[in-house]
């Protein structure tokens, strides 16, 4: 016997079926979100040096393409030898990368511990400068001196205090500093191991895309690995895209504050750029967040160089948000500015420093599926996609007098 379907309560009780499994999913994933997230951290733990390698590959991949297109020609002279051309080019792209990072960290990193260890030496210096500064900056309203005394002038003693009680509990923190030089060991073990898979990914990245190409072309029917398909190259394009244009656009800032400070002759330049430099990774809010830790350095080491650090701040960062940012980054995202806050507020709450960088890169991908979603359902119903076409014109009339 033959059952005569309706197609029409068929397709009802599809998105039915559909819409009360995401709801579950969801439900599920809400009960069980700090298990989740347990394991995700501990996968990625194990993962740690594929992420490394993966993270590598994106920043060598542009220096390896530029070296092939040169050294192609000169080994192409006789016959093809395109496995020796992209070997020669992953050498030159891994060379270019350790000298890069080697010329950095010995520029930078000997100053940076320099003013670290001057910091923790000269403490107490440090505290008496800011009170003269602050009675000297308050010398003529009485009040506020009285008020100044009151609150500072017990914190050179309590510092000093700090310090004694802080004897006993050595060994503590030696044993915190012992497990802290143990993952910092543990990091550089993952991010060596990382760059040698790194330069495998590269030798074969047409096999491994290749590969992957056909796994989904496999596993899906023909229309959906298609959408795929284009989803994992749109998401390449705009992930791998944007943080390389952030990193170097980071970078240049760094040199940029760096060169500046020294210019002027201000504390601690190293550790300020680097500060700024790190932050400035993060779209938006990076360089207000480097700003106060760098200012309040200055407050309390030289406190005359605050504002004018502040202004060369607010001056670096519109340069870098409208001239530099968009020249590098160009309109990689293409998300609103609304949308890149609410990527940074909810990356940055679920997975911290990480979810800050990588949240407004993965919810651009996320909003432009939306948006072909919605312009394909819209089709559909013989509807305009354009937003534009659904803004309400003010057709109110101006009532007579």
């Amino acid at each position: 016997m033959k059952i005569d379907f309706n197609r029409k309560y068929t397709t009802i009780a599809a998105y039915a079926v559909i819409t009360f499994a995401i709801c579950l999913a969801m439900v599920l994933i809400s009960l069980n979100f700090k298990l989740i997230t347990e394991f995700a951290g501990r996968l990625v733990r194990i993962l740690a040096p594929v992420i490394w390698g993966i993270v590598f590959a994106y920043m060598m991949n542009p220096v390896m393409v530029f070296a092939e297109r040169h050294i192609k020609p000169l080994l192409y002279k006789k016959k093809p030898r395109p496995k020796l051309t992209r070997a020669l080019s992953v050498a030159v792209s891994m060379i270019f990368f350790i000298i890069l990072v080697a010329a950095i960290l010995s520029i930078v990193m000997p100053q940076v511990i320099d003013s670290l260890l001057g910091i923790f030496n000269n403490s107490v210096e440090y505290f008496t400068s800011l009170e003269l500064w602050i009675y000297e900056l308050l010398e003529k309203n009485p009040d506020a001196i009285r008020m100044a005394e009151r609150y500072l002038g017990g914190i050179e003693p309590r510092f000093m205090q700090f310090v004694e009680n802080m004897m006993p509990s050595i060994l503590d923190m030696s044993v915190k500093v012992r497990d802290g030089a143990l993952y910092f060991i543990g990091a550089l073990m993952n991010a060596a191991v990382g760059f040698i898979l790194a330069a495998y990914l590269l030798l074969g990245k047409e096999t491994f895309i290749a590969q992957g190409k056909k796994t989904v072309h496999a596993i899906f029917p023909k229309s959906v690995s298609g959408a795929l398909l284009k989803v994992g190259s749109n998401t390449n394009e705009r992930v791998g895209g944007f943080i390389l244009g952030k990193l170097l656009d980071s970078l240049i800032v760094g040199i940029i504050c760096f060169i500046w400070m020294n210019l002027i002759n201000w504390e601690f330049p190293a550790l300020i750029s680097v500060i700024i430099g790190v932050t400035n990774i993060i779209p938006f809010f990076g360089p207000f967040i480097g700003a106060v830790p760098s200012a309040l350095l200055l407050l309390v080491v030289a406190p005359n160089q605050v504002i004018p650090f502040v202004i060369f701040i607010f001056i670096l960062q519109q340069f870098d948000g409208n001239i530099l940012g968009p020249a590098i980054l160009g309109d990689s995202t293409g998300l609103p500015p609304f949308w890149v806050i609410v990527a940074i507020f909810i990356g940055g709450g679920l997975f911290g420093f990480p979810g800050m960088l990588l949240g407004v890169p993965v919810f651009a991908v996320l909003y432009g599926l939306a948006n072909d979603l919605l312009h394909f359902l819209l089709k559909r119903k013989n509807m305009s996609p354009i937003t534009s076409d659904y803004i309400v014109p003010n057709t109110k009339k101006k009532k007579d007098n």
